[in-house]
This record gives C-alpha cells, sequence and structure tokens, in this order.
C-alpha cells in the first residue's frame, strides 16, 4: 500500500509541475500558433496554394467583389499579424470573430461537397471547415484572458 501512495504522490507531483508549465506558458504558445495558422493560410491563398482555393471560390461566388480572394489572404494574414503583436490582440479577435461565419458557410451552401452523408458524415473538405471550432474556442480563450488581464490591472492600480 505504502508503494502505491508513493508512486500516486510522486505522479500528483510531475502532473503539478506539468500543469504549472502550461500555465504558464500556454496563452503565448496559444496565441503565436493561431497567428502562425493564419499567416500561413492565408499566405497561400495569393500563390493558388491553398488546397480550400477551389471550395472558398464556390462558396463565394455570390459576392461581387473582384480578386474577393486576395482579400480574404489578407483579411487571414492580418489576423495572424494581430495575434503575434499582443497590443494588436484585441483587432485579431474582432476579426477572427467577423471572419469565422464566412469560413462555416460551405457547411450551409455547398451541402453536397462538405457531408457525404447530411447530417453527420463529414467529407474530407466538412472537416476542414469544421476544425474552424477549435480556432473560435481559441479566440474566445484568448479574448477571455485579455477581459481578465484588463481586471487584474484595474485592481492593480486601485489597490496602488
Amino acid at each position: 500500500m505504502f508503494v502505491g501512495t508513493r508512486i500516486r504522490s510522486s505522479l500528483d507531483h510531475h502532473e503539478m509541475v506539468i500543469s504549472s508549465w502550461m500555465e504558464r506558458h500556454g496563452y503565448r504558445l496559444l496565441r503565436i500558433a493561431m497567428g502562425i495558422i493564419f499567416i500561413w493560410f492565408g499566405a497561400l491563398k495569393p500563390f493558388g496554394l491553398s488546397p480550400a482555393e477551389a471550395l472558398v471560390a464556390r462558396a463565394t461566388a455570390w459576392i461581387p467583389l473582384p480578386g474577393f480572394l486576395y482579400i480574404l489572404a489578407a483579411w487571414e494574414v492580418a489576423i495572424g499579424v494581430c495575434f503575434l503583436y499582443r497590443p494588436l490582440l484585441r483587432w485579431g479577435v474582432v476579426l477572427l470573430f467577423l471572419h469565422m461565419p464566412g469560413t462555416l458557410l460551405p457547411l450551409i451552401t455547398l451541402r453536397d461537397e462538405t457531408f457525404v452523408r447530411f447530417p453527420f458524415a463529414l467529407s474530407l473538405e466538412g472537416q476542414y471547415i469544421i476544425k474552424n471550432l477549435v480556432l473560435i474556442t481559441a479566440g474566445i480563450v484568448l479574448g477571455g484572458q485579455r477581459a481578465r488581464a484588463h481586471r487584474e490591472s484595474l485592481r492593480r492600480r486601485v489597490l496602488a
């Protein structure tokens, strides 16, 4: 019994060390990862290298803006830059939340391409789109942390 308790205690200790590291670095790493993803995905579009380009073109064919794909690419790169440069984070979150409904649009407008069997079996394109739920959630986490940091800053000013 004593050996089991020691092992459990050791595991608890290691879990706390790892969890503490995650708590200290997770927010920054999430912000950097989001920046990289958006810059990367956006940068591929103008060069015709995005695997989603054809799907995006079909889903947005009704938008009468010439060069809309370039606008979308610049928008995504801007989101990424905002996430990487911390003072612009609030703008990154705003741009992200304005952008995300459009990324989910093909699930409605291109159902035959995004589902193998509606409403549960997604095609590869549908899976590519649904992963945006993770990006939306990451944006919520980053935006929420910003509010927390702001409250802590206000509290420090009041106490000073």
